[in-house]
């Protein structure tokens, strides 16, 4: 077993340059809101700095904490996760802009997806580690997976957040790719997640025209089409060098909470196409180094778990990016270390911690 070393510092300084620049930009992007709604302009800025402290704590603490015990609690972990999901649907529920995702435990509200999101890549990686022989056959591997993932999926999409849904689906069925699932069922499986998706487009109205305005933004510019035409104002009003930090215009009413799921057309318009691209390097640099953490881990469980974290990042990235360029129908998906959110941020400030837990036991350059 390779001999414990120090955390891998180009993860670090990438994840924490991505939190100073979502701390900016939550500042600049939600005064308006905060000066409207709660006659504070440092509201938002105010909880997303305690987030940002107590994620560092969360960063720390995993970073130090061997991921190995992980696998020791992943089931307490996962029930402990489908618990908090099961809150929504008690007095506890709280609603917010027509949707029930929120918890209000009396000090404060969270979102349950997102400790679902990681209790699930913990216990499925804890999963696969135990039955990485199996993971070929259906019944014995494949079939107890897709249980795994339909309880977890299952119970987001109960809160009606296809988005997330989505996110965690693919993120999961990733994590059996790595371990080695036949091609033959990845495109069954691929054909199944399609032909869902497709009925929960269909099977909403608000959803279908959401989709509708997809293909034509412009000519739904008053209703469905609204978000992603005025998100493609911001970024192309941004041009190369943006209009200076804090001198946003869409964000004045314009784009719904910009500094949620519309922050980064925020940051194209402000900080233009330069800034965009700098954002998305250090989100590249991020994904590299979690890639290579995974490669370089001996422990299935590790590599698996770091897999799992990296193709979160990964793919609620892409995303997020992909909705506010109008390149998939709209849909809420925050970017993860940037975005307005407490309990998203802690999360996944925590997920870094043990990424950076697992470098400390691989093989890699640390540089």
């Amino acid at each position: 077993m390779a001999k414990k070393r120090a955390g891998d510092f180009t993860l670090l300084l990438s994840t924490m340059l991505l939190v100073f620049i979502g701390i900016i930009m939550v500042f600049s992007s939600s005064w308006p809101d905060a000066i409207y709604k709660m006659e504070d302009g440092y509201h938002f800025l105010k909880k997303q700095l305690f987030a940002s402290i107590i994620g560092l704590f969360a960063l720390l603490f995993f970073m130090n904490f061997n991921y190995k015990n992980l696998k020791k609690m992943a089931k307490f972990i996962f029930f402990i996760a489908l618990g908090s999901g099961g809150l929504i649907f008690t007095p506890l529920g709280v609603e917010f802009n027509g949707a029930r995702r929120w918890v209000d435990i009396g000090i404060t509200t969270f979102m349950p997806s997102d400790l679902i999101k990681i209790g699930s890549i913990i216990f499925l990686a804890y999963y696969l580690s135990k039955r990485k022989t199996d993971v070929t056959n259906f019944a014995k591997g494949l079939l107890p997976c897709l249980l795994i993932i339909g309880v977890s999926c299952g119970l987001i999409i109960l809160q009606d957040d296809l988005g997330t849904t989505i996110t965690l689906g693919l993120t999961l069925i990733s994590m059996l790719f790595i371990a080695g699932m036949r091609w033959s069922h990845l495109i069954v499986l691929g054909a199944i997640g399609g032909l869902g998706m497709y009925k929960a487009i269909s099977g909403e109205e608000f959803r279908a025209m959401r989709f509708k305005a997809f293909l034509d933004p412009f000519a739904y510019k008053d209703t469905f089409g609204w978000q992603p035409v005025q998100s493609l104002y911001a970024l192309g009003s941004g041009g190369l060098f943006g209009l200076g930090l804090g001198k946003s215009r869409q964000k004045f009413f314009y784009i719904p909470e910009p500094y949620n799921d519309f922050i980064f057309s925020i940051i194209g318009e402000e900080l233009g196409f330069l800034g965009s691209l700098t954002v998305m390097m250090l989100y590249l640099l991020l994904i590299w180094r979690g890639i290579k953490i995974a490669l370089n881990t001996d422990d299935l469980f590790g590599c698996l778990l770091a897999s799992g974290i990296t193709a979160l990042i990964t793919i609620q990235t892409l995303i997020h990016i992909a909705v506010v360029t109008s390149s998939i129908p709209t849909t809420g998906i925050p970017l993860p270390l940037i975005s307005f959110g407490g309990t998203s941020l802690i999360l996944y400030m925590g997920s870094i911690g043990i990424l950076l837990n697992i470098s400390r036991h691989a093989e890699l350059d640390r540089s």
